[in-house]
């Protein structure tokens, strides 16, 4: 009786359902990444990375080790931190911004680099071309420059009146270069808007620029950015509802906290192409020839409980076109 409840059990195990896209246990990856945030800050970031990688068969403990650091919001840190990683010798390095996917290509030629939420890689220096990356360098991007029109136009259709608009830039994700500020400047004067650029590579920058945001006066915020703005999500929200301000995010994730509005991409949505290019990698694609992926697809969310909370009217052209709107 015993032999046979053995037999039964063994074949019940062999017969057991494989999680879709799982990989072999033999083999345990090990991956690295290194975060400009603290362990807390950035921990919703991580697991939702976490998750995507999980999703496609790479579970930490059986076939995936996650080797994290973090530069405890002092930027200049991080190139230190990634050549640990290098030393440790990971099998791939994900990048969450550009400021970390820039260390890592000083850092190493040989160990693939995947952008997880990457801005703008070709004139970062990061990559040859879109289609072909030609080093060691590959994934997702998150470039919301190419709709900074549209932002300012639904900010124009929220406030008829608006003339000055604040940006906020997170300088972790995206260099604030003259080509840069000459297409915002250039996107505003053709909506008759005044735009005033405002620079955060940590959270205390975003304090402070708040402060400057109220002594200016401007009118509503465009918050365009990356993993910081993710992370500081509620304090941005904090200052701009003690100021009264409208705030406008660029991505989904960062409407968590209770800003007025969003057009943008989908952090989670980028989380998982990344987490497929990390698969591909590991089974054996090099990043030099896997093209570089672009958002597909952009959302316009509205919180009308913010809204009252400021006092203001949404436009019902902007509720018809609204892809969700929170009550």
């Amino acid at each position: 009786m015993r032999l046979f409840g053995l037999v039964v059990l063994l074949a019940a195990n062999l017969l057991a359902p494989v999680a879709a896209g799982a990989q072999p246990t033999g083999k345990v990856y090990r991956l690295g990444i290194a975060w400009v945030g603290t362990p807390a800050a950035t921990e919703p970031l991580a697991a939702l990375f976490r998750r995507a990688l999980a999703d496609i068969g790479y579970l930490e403990g059986r076939n995936l080790i996650v080797v994290q650091r973090w530069a405890e919001d002092k930027p200049e840190r991080i190139t230190d931190l990634i050549a640990e990683l290098v030393k440790l010798k990971v099998d791939i390095l994900a990048a969450p911004s550009n400021a970390q996917a820039l260390a890592a290509k000083q850092a190493t030629a040989e160990i693939p680099i995947v952008m997880i939420w990457g801005v703008d890689p070709v004139s970062a220096g990061l990559i040859a071309s879109m289609a072909r990356p030609g080093g060691n360098v590959t994934g997702v991007t998150m470039d919301i420059t190419p709709e900074l029109g549209k932002h300012l136009q639904l900010l124009k259709e929220l406030k008829p009146r608006l003339s000055r608009v604040g940006l906020l830039w997170d300088l972790t994700a995206l260099a604030l270069t003259e080509t840069v500020r000459d297409v915002a400047e250039e996107r505003a004067g053709a909506l008759g808007l005044a735009v005033r650029h405002y620079e955060a590579r940590v959270p205390l920058d975003i304090d402070r620029a708040f402060e400057e945001i109220s002594s200016e006066r401007a009118q509503v915020v465009l918050v365009l950015g990356g993993p910081l703005v993710i992370t500081a999500q509620t304090r941005i929200t904090a200052l701009a509802l003690k100021q009264r301000l409208p705030v406008m995010f660029a991505a989904r994730e960062a409407m968590g906290a209770g800003g007025l509005m969003m057009y943008g991409p989908s952090y989670s949505d980028a989380a998982h192409r990344a987490a497929v290019y990390v698969d591909k990698i590991l089974k054996g694609a090099k990043p030099a020839v896997l093209p570089v992926e672009q958002p597909t697809k952009v959302e316009l969310v509205i919180n009308l409980k913010t809204a009252k909370a400021l006092g203001l009217t949404i436009p019902q052209s902007l509720l018809l076109r609204a892809d969700q709107v929170i009550e």
